[in-house]
C-alpha cells in the first residue's frame, strides 16, 4: 500500500463472546450489526437477536460463603450479560408515550425531540454543542472530515479498543499509529503517546494531526497528560467516550480537555437507544457548524449563506462532501427518558463494582484499577485471570456469560498489522490474553451478582 492510500474496508470476525454474551461495541457503525466477534445471540434480557465510578466508594463487605450443595442449583436459570429489560421495565410507561408522542407529530428525522435530547446531553457534561449522530462510527469520522485530516495524516490511538476507533483513519485516507495502554487502567499510556508522536515525526513519512484517546470499560483516560503531550505537539485531541459518557476526572467531563467527545448509543450502551445512534460534543462554534454540515449531506449553513442570495430553497445547495448521518426522533425520545436516570444508573453501577471488588478480592489475578480522581460509569468489569479460558468455560456451566474485551488488539489483525506501531505494544498483547468481562448492568441485584462472585470462587484452574 502507498503512502496516503485509502486501505480497503474490512469486517472481522471470530469467537470471543461467551454464553451468549453481548458486546457493547457492536453497532458503532451502520454496517456493523454484530461485533468484532460475531455474535449471533445474547443474552440481553428482553432480545433474541443481536442489539444486544467510583464516586466516592464504600466497598460492601465480603460476601459470605453459601452452602456449596445450594450454590448452583440445577436449574439455574442463565444470567444476563446486560439486562435491558429490567430498565425498560423501570421507564416503559414513558419511553412508550414518548414513542406515541413522536408517532403523533410524524416529524421522524431531526424532529423536536433530537433537539430536545441535544440539549440535555450538552447540559449534562458541560459542553456547548452535542450534535446527535447515526451511529459511534460517525461521531469520530465526523470531526476528521470537518478538521481535513486525510492522505499523509497521523491519527495516534490505542490498539486495544473497538474496530471503530481505528477506521475512520482509513475511511478518510489517513493512517492510524497504534499507541500502548497502561497496565492499570487500559487506557491510553501517556508517554507511549509521546514516543509514538516522536517516532512519526523523525521518520519524517506521515505528519501528526490528531490524537484519539479512549474511555475504555467506562473510566476516563489520564486527558490532563494526554493534553499537554497534544497540545505540544499541535495536535487535536477526541475523547472516544462510546463507553465512557458520563464518566468524570477530578469533577470534570472530559470534554474539558478535549476538542470534542464522541459517544455511541449503541443498546448495550450505559445511555443507549434502541437501534443505532451516537453523538459529538465541542465546545467549538465553528466545528459544531461543520459538523452539522457533514452531518446532513454537506448542506449550507448560516455561515455559508450569509450575504448571499438564491432563487431557490437553499436547503438543496451542499457546500461539501458530507454524510447521511443522523439520529431518528425516535430513537432522541427514547434517550430522553434514559438520560432522565442515568445519573442513578451510575451510582449503582459503582455500588455493584464495590461489591465486585470485595467479592473477587484474592480471587483474580487483577480486579479493575480506576484513574486517581476518576469515577468510571462501568461499561464493563473486566477482571483478570492467568487461565481466562478456563475460567470463562468453567462460568458458561454455571449459565455465568462472559466476555473477552479485546482477545486480539487492533495492530495484530491483518487488515491493521502494516499501520506503525512505534516501540510495539506489548501490554496491549498481554492483555488480550488474560481480561474476561463479568455481567454488568444498573440492574444486577446482589443475590445474582453473589453466584457470580461464587462462581468465580469456585474455579480452581
Amino acid at each position: 500500500m502507498t503512502e496516503g492510500q485509502v486501505a480497503p474496508l474490512y469486517f472481522p470476525s471470530g469467537p470471543s463472546l461467551r454464553s451468549g454474551a453481548t458486546s457493547p461495541h457492536a453497532g458503532r457503525t451502520g454496517v456493523h450489526s454484530t461485533d468484532c466477534c460475531g455474535a449471533a445471540k445474547q443474552s440481553v434480557t428482553g432480545f433474541v437477536s443481536p442489539a444486544p465510578p467510583r464516586p466516592t466508594i464504600t466497598l460492601a463487605p465480603t460476601i459470605p460463603a453459601r452452602d456449596p450443595k445450594k450454590r448452583f442449583p440445577k436449574d439455574l436459570m442463565s444470567i444476563a450479560f446486560i439486562d435491558l429489560a429490567a430498565q425498560q421495565k423501570r421507564i416503559k410507561p414513558k419511553i412508550d408515550a414518548a414513542i406515541a408522542k413522536v408517532l403523533a407529530h410524524g416529524a421522524y428525522v431531526m424532529g423536536p425531540e433530537v433537539r430536545e435530547f441535544e440539549a440535555q446531553m450538552a447540559a449534562f457534561s458541560g459542553a456547548k454543542h452535542a450534535l446527535s449522530c447515526a451511529n459511534g462510527t460517525d461521531a469520530l469520522l465526523l470531526p476528521l472530515m470537518a478538521w481535513g485530516v486525510g492522505p499523509g495524516d497521523a491519527v495516534f490511538c490505542p490498539s486495544f479498543t473497538f474496530a471503530a476507533t481505528g477506521e475512520v483513519m482509513p475511511l478518510v485516507g489517513a493512517s492510524p499509529v497504534f499507541v500502548d495502554i497502561l497496565p492499570d487502567t487500559y487506557n491510553m499510556d501517556p508517554d507511549a503517546l509521546e514516543a509514538a508522536i516522536l517516532a512519526i515525526k523523525a521518520e519524517g513519512k506521515l505528519t501528526p494531526k490528531v490524537v484519539i484517546a479512549v474511555d475504555l470499560f467506562g473510566q476516563p483516560a489520564d486527558y490532563p497528560a494526554i493534553t499537554a503531550i497534544a497540545r505540544r505537539h499541535n495536535l487535536k485531541l477526541i475523547s472516544d467516550s462510546a463507553q465512557g459518557y458520563g464518566c468524570t476526572l477530578n469533577g470534570k467531563h472530559p470534554g474539558h480537555w478535549a476538542d470534542v467527545t464522541t459517544t455511541s448509543f449503541f443498546p448495550a450502551k450505559p445511555l443507549g437507544c434502541y437501534g443505532d445512534g451516537g453523538a459529538v460534543l465541542t465546545d467549538n462554534d465553528w466545528l459544531a457548524e461543520r459538523i452539522d454540515s457533514i452531518r446532513v449531506h454537506g448542506k449550507a449553513t448560516a455561515s455559508d449563506l450569509a450575504g448571499r442570495t438564491f432563487d431557490h430553497d437553499p436547503k438543496y445547495m451542499n457546500m461539501r462532501v458530507g454524510l447521511n448521518s443522523r439520529l431518528d426522533t425516535i430513537q432522541a425520545a427514547i434517550l430522553i427518558e434514559k438520560l432522565a436516570v442515568f445519573s442513578d444508573e451510575i451510582e449503582k453501577r459503582n455500588l455493584i463494582a464495590s461489591r465486585y471488588a470485595a467479592g473477587l478480592a484474592g480471587s483474580v489475578a487483577s480486579a479493575p484499577m480506576v484513574i486517581e480522581g476518576g469515577v468510571s460509569i462501568w461499561a464493563q468489569y473486566t477482571i483478570e485471570h492467568e487461565n481466562r479460558d478456563g475460567l470463562a468455560a468453567h462460568l458458561k456451566t454455571l449459565g455465568i456469560p462472559t466476555a473477552a474485551y479485546y482477545p486480539m488488539p487492533m495492530h495484530v489483525q491483518d487488515c491493521y498489522s502494516f499501520y506503525p506501531q512505534p516501540g510495539g505494544l506489548p501490554v496491549s498483547e498481554a492483555k488480550a490474553k488474560t481480561v474476561l468481562s463479568l455481567p454488568m448492568h444498573p440492574y444486577l441485584d446482589e443475590a445474582v451478582q453473589g453466584k457470580i462472585i461464587d462462581g468465580v470462587r469456585s474455579f480452581n484452574g
